[in-house]
């Protein structure tokens, strides 16, 4: 496994972080626990996840799976950089009656913070991440609540999730401003090779304030993981974001023409998907998200794989991107 510095800091992260949304809804609490030990194995040090992971009536189930393999011992929680989120609604009849159980509010922030604590059974989280913005809350209550949170030793560093670049940079000026925060220090966004909009002015953001960049999503929904070939070969059909995608006969003329460039060089789709992110500037590691073994399996060889300059070449002739901003959109 390679590693590098998160951000700014100089905390070091695995070129690839275990997602964990799986944990839970679709892969039981035994099979997670063997995805876990077989990453840590691997040497992926970085698990994600969010207080809200495991849905409706079962969220947090995916934390309290999470703490239930720290208890185990091993010094499982002190080999693992643990991150997680909070924004989503935590009411605990799982409804929006209740006001103050979402959000960035200082109290929710530090409601929040406390029940993850207690979920994953630890004493302090690594990356604290916000899951969304909060257009009612201002950064100056945000920071002062997070401010305390570190002073307490409860977490130690920040990011962000799905924040916009202009978010990035209202966040870290008004940390600036307030002296003696970092700030945040990494962001979480969608972005993979059918999705390249971040390019504009998330991810340049993100690298002139210091921010590792951990994409989400990396196959998008499974449309990068060579769906055509599995259908054709009478595999497991796709579903969800990849089968509306492959109703528009433009998205599938293009999805085919990039199965057939990685066919021709004999690349793995999944693979050289995960590959390609690890080549983008200020990208610290994508997101995986295994349902099974197997899968975390795929996703360690893309850490290995070295993808040609005619490769490269043929992807984003394939998958162009917007370019940068504001070339994208002006002269």
């Amino acid at each position: 496994m390679e590693y590098t510095q998160l951000g700014r800091t100089g905390l070091k992260v695995s070129r690839l972080v275990l997602g964990t949304m799986n944990f839970g809804p679709q892969t039981d609490e035994a099979d997670s626990h063997a995805i876990m030990d077989a990453a840590l194995d691997a040497g992926i040090n970085f698990f994600d996840t969010a207080n809200v992971y495991g849905w409706g009536e079962n969220k947090g189930r995916t934390e309290s799976i999470i703490g239930n393999w720290f208890a185990k011992g091993g010094d499982r929680r002190d080999k693992v950089v643990l991150a997680t989120k909070v924004y989503g609604n935590m009411s605990p009849d799982n409804s929006s009656v209740w006001p103050n159980h979402d959000k960035l509010s200082a109290v929710n922030i530090r409601r929040a913070v406390d029940a993850s604590l207690k979920r994953l059974r630890t004493d302090h989280i690594d990356v604290y991440q916000f899951h969304h913005i909060d257009r009612a809350t201002g950064f100056d209550e945000i920071w002062q609540a997070i401010d305390v949170l570190v002073q307490q030793g409860k977490i130690l560093y920040v990011g962000s999730s799905n924040f916009p670049g202009y978010k990035i940079a209202q966040a870290n000026e008004a940390a600036a401003r307030r002296g003696g925060t970092i700030g945040l220090v990494s962001e979480q966004c969608l972005y993979n090779l059918a999705e390249r909009r971040a390019e504009m002015e998330v991810i340049p953001a993100a690298q002139d304030y210091g921010l590792g960049v951990i994409p989400w999503s990396p196959l998008h929904g499974g449309l990068l993981g060579g769906v055509l070939k599995k259908q054709a070969e009478g595999g497991r059909r796709s579903s969800g974001r990849a089968a509306d995608a492959l109703n528009d006969p433009a998205v599938r003329k293009q999805i085919q023409a990039y199965e057939d460039l990685l066919d021709k060089h004999g690349l793995e789709p999944g693979e050289a998907a995960l590959a390609w992110l690890l080549t983008r500037p200020g990208v610290t590691g994508p997101i995986v998200g295994p349902r099974t073994a197997g899968q975390l399996e795929s996703a360690l060889r893309a850490v290995e794989l070295e993808l040609s300059e005619e490769v490269l070449a043929g992807l984003d002739e394939v998958f162009p991107g917007p370019g940068p901003s504001p070339e994208a959109f002006a002269w």
